[in-house]
């Protein structure tokens, strides 16, 4: 747990409880009311529809059936519009939610840093794995290759029992 500062977010904090509109013609999901039914691993990532981006995303499409089966829920986020993600996940078949964090306000909540690239800004690529109380038990950034998260996250959420 953090001590001097609440500023970042860190294993063993609280996960904050947020509101965003879904792929789903904008449908709004709420962390909150995941919690006590499954662990929830959340990604950000910078961009729909980009190579990176792509590689994660269809290696968690990969993995969905895994994750559900060890209890959790995939949740991936960008600043991309709820329209955007909807032609992304038709495009490349992914079962899991995709949410628009338009402003930033969510990537802001969860510390996650932003990039700057060709004078655009998009949140960097961190996933959480959260448990089924909403507790923060693992936090990946950056690593070397895009897919390295989901197997981090899989070996976590798989440890949680």
């Amino acid at each position: 747990m953090s001590t001097e500062s609440n500023s970042k977010l860190q294993v063993g904090d609280k996960a904050p409880d947020f509101t965003l509109p879904t792929q789903k013609t904008g449908e709004a999901f709420h962390l909150h009311d995941m919690l006590g039914k499954s662990s929830i691993v959340v990604y950000f990532y910078p961009k729909d529809d980009t190579p990176g981006c792509t590689a994660e995303a269809c290696s968690f499409r990969d993995s969905y059936e895994v994750f559900k089966e060890a209890g959790a829920e995939v949740i991936g986020i960008s600043t991309d519009t709820a329209q955007s993600h909807q032609q992304f996940a038709s495009k490349y078949s992914l079962p899991f939610i995709l949410l628009s964090d338009e402003g930033g306000t969510v990537q802001n909540l969860y510390s996650v840093p932003a990039i700057t690239h060709q004078g655009m800004t998009f949140a960097s690529r961190v996933t959480y794995v959260i448990d089924k109380q909403g507790v923060v038990k693992n936090i990946f950034a950056d690593l070397p290759s895009a897919t390295q998260h989901v197997s981090d996250a899989l070996k976590t959420i798989q440890a949680l029992g």
